[in-house]
Parts: C-alpha cells; sequence; structure tokens
C-alpha cells in the first residue's frame, strides 16, 4: 500500500553521529579465524566506554535541531529507533528529550524492529506532522550493535546513527513523495530475554529475510508513484555487509553511482537500525535541489520500510551548520581486538 499523509511533510533537519574508535576486519579474522577468512568489510566503527544509544542519540539529535533552526520545545515527539537500548525498562527517548530541552510536552517512546526500528519511528513522526497532530517530531535510528565473538557478525556489528526532525512542506530540505511498508513473519534473526547475544539463520538471513522484503517494498514504493531508478539520483539501503545492497540495487535497476554517497558500511559496518538512517545522512550532506532519493530499510523478523524523498533547494543553506557525516567517519582511531573485547564489555 502507497502512504502518504494528509498534509505535505519532509525533513526539516538532520544529524548524524558514528563513534570515533574503529576495528579492522583484519583483527576478527586473525584472533578467530587464523586469518584464513576472507572479511566481508574493511573495518567497523566501536563505541567508547562512555558511549551508548543513548549518548550518540543526543549528539545526532542536536545537530539535527542546529540544521533545522527550530527551538527544541516545538517537538511534539522524540522517538528513538534501536536493537541496543541501554535500559531494558527505562525509555531511551525521555534521556534524549531532555537532554535537548524538548520535555515536558511531547510524546517519548522507544521503538523496535529490529535493523528498521529507525524508519518505523521515521514512518511514525511522518504521520504525526502530517495528520497535523504536531508542528514538528525528531525520529531517531541509532544503534552499538553486537555479534558474539567469533560469529560472523562480528566482522560487522557497528555504532552509529542519524536522528531527522520531520516538519511541514514549507520549511523543509527534503519532501517526502511517498512511503510504503511490506512485513511478515521471517525468522532470520533473534534474541530473547537474558540473552547477550544475538541468533541468527545463517544464508537464510539473505534469501528469502532480506531480499524478499527489500526488494518488494521498494518495487512497490517505485510502482505506486510511476517512478523508474532513472528518475532517482541516489539510492540508500540496509547495509549488513557489502554485497547484499549491490545485489539488491542491481535486481532494481541502479547502478554502483547512484549507491556510491550512501554506501557506508566498508567503513563503518552495520550500524543495525542506524544504518539506512546514516546512509541517507550521508547521501543529504551532498545532494542537489530537485534530485530524488530512495530510502529502504530492512529489519529482520521481518520487514522493509521504502521512502522517496525530494530535495529542496533549502538543503543548501543548512547543511553546514552541523559536522557532516564524512566528518564524522574520518576522525577514525584504530583499536585493536583487546582494546574492542574490553569497550564492548565481551570480557566476562
Amino acid at each position: 500500500m502507497l502512504m502518504h499523509p494528509q498534509l505535505a511533510t519532509g525533513i526539516v533537519g538532520y544529524g548524524a553521529y558514528v563513534p570515533r574508535y574503529r576495528l579492522p576486519s583484519s583483527e576478527v579474522n586473525r584472533v578467530w579465524h587464523d586469518g584464513l577468512d576472507a572479511p566481508p568489510i574493511t573495518e567497523k566503527s566501536v563505541p567508547g566506554p562512555d558511549e551508548d544509544t543513548v549518548t550518540m542519540s543526543i549528539e545526532a539529535a542536536r545537530n539535527a535541531l542546529a540544521r533545522a533552526g527550530i527551538p527544541p520545545a516545538s517537538l511534539g515527539a522524540v522517538w528513538v529507533g534501536s536493537e541496543s537500548h541501554p535500559y531494558a525498562v527505562k525509555p531511551t527517548s525521555s534521556i534524549v528529550a531532555e537532554a535537548i530541552g524538548a520535555v515536558p510536552h511531547a510524546l517519548g517512546a522507544d521503538w523496535q524492529f529490529a535493523c528498521k526500528a529507525g524508519t518505523e519511528a521515521l514512518q511514525a513522526a511522518i504521520a504525526l506532522v502530517g495528520s497535523g497532530m504536531a508542528q514538528h517530531a525528531m525520529a531517531i535510528g541509532m544503534d552499538t550493535a553486537q555479534g558474539r565473538p567469533g560469529d560472523a557478525l562480528e566482522y560487522t556489528a557497528a555504532a552509529g546513527g542519524a536522528a531527522y526532525i520531520l516538519g511541514g512542506a514549507q520549511e523543509c530540505i527534503a519532501v517526502l513523495e511517498g512511503s510504503t511498508s511490506w512485513i511478515s513473519d521471517t525468522p532470520d534473526f533473534w534474541r530473547r530475554p537474558g540473552e547477550h547475544y544475538p541468533e541468527h539463520a545463517g544464508r537464510f538471513t539473505g534469501d528469502p529475510a532480506y531480499f524478499r522484503h527489500v526488494l518488494a517494498a521498494a518495487q512497490q514504493l517505485l510502482q505506486g508513484l510511476g517512478v523508474t531508478p532513472r528518475d532517482v539520483d541516489h539510492a540508500v539501503f540496509h547495509q549488513p555487509n557489502l554485497r547484499f545492497p549491490l545485489r539488491a540495487s542491481r535486481e532494481l535497476g541502479f547502478s554502483r553511482q547512484q549507491l556510491e554517497a550512501g554506501l557506508l558500511v566498508d567503513r563503518v559496518g552495520n550500524a543495525y537500525a542506524g544504518s539506512s538512517m546514516l546512509g541517507l545522512s550521508a547521501v543529504l550532506d551532498v545532494a542537489e535541489p530537485g534530485q530524488r532519493i530512495l530510502q529502504v530499510s530492512f529489519g529482520s523478523g521481518a520487514g522493509s520500510d521504502a521512502l522517496l524523498w525530494r530535495v529542496t533547494e533549502r538543503l543548501a543553506q543548512r547543511r553546514n551548520l552541523a559536522p557532516s557525516t564524512a566528518q564524522y567517519i574520518g576522525r577514525r582511531v584504530v583499536v585493536d581486538y583487546a582494546q574492542y573485547a574490553r569497550y564492548r564489555g565481551k570480557l566476562a
């Protein structure tokens, strides 16, 4: 089903955050696979010992507010999508809202849907603003993902994400043209209560999980809007590794060039709920007025959200008001596996 908000809605401000620490995949390979494996990416971001989903969300939220140029009190909602909320019982959203000055007259909620928790919050924020119930709403996708030591996930499970402020089209830097969502009960990835690390179904996470949902959501959106891949300037897909978004883009008819600006996984890893949100922020850092951006998330369990954005002339005036995604990625400090294990609490 093609979805349109009642009132024209879009992105008013955005902000990214990526931790400075990097673990090369060669370190995971050296420690667990005797250097014989073929790592799926070059390196991944690692949160420092004083960083979590809350602290990173606050940084991204402040960047989004700086670009939006609005008072925090105008936010009708602060919603945080993540797989790694620091509390089992206590909302991340209320801490973030308090830190940025959006309390007390705001909705606050933590969203979960594996790696599409960020776009789930984004869809809800669009609906809230698009219905006229709020002037602005903030949606954040942020994670500090974990992989079991030695598991294939450890190569890619990373940290980072982005925050978006939604508002009326008259003040937007990118207007929403439409969106779709596609879900099913596909048990490709899960973590039961009390378990520290997630389990996954190996190659099953590609077919029928990732590709079935990503392709269906994207095709439904493009067909519903009467748009072809040639009408789109940039495409951003969820990035669990390098192969998946490249294959999905080929099957949909997109070129590598259309993916390039938002393809961050080889330098950042898979930021889970922050993955497509971070890719979108990287594209907004370089996009030109009139360009279209396709954003497609994926969450295990499973589902995909697809959104099509059109950039306005206001973007060029606002993007330099906060650090770019590339600036966060560029402040890179390499750690070895021992430092990584200490930072991530893997020593029990």
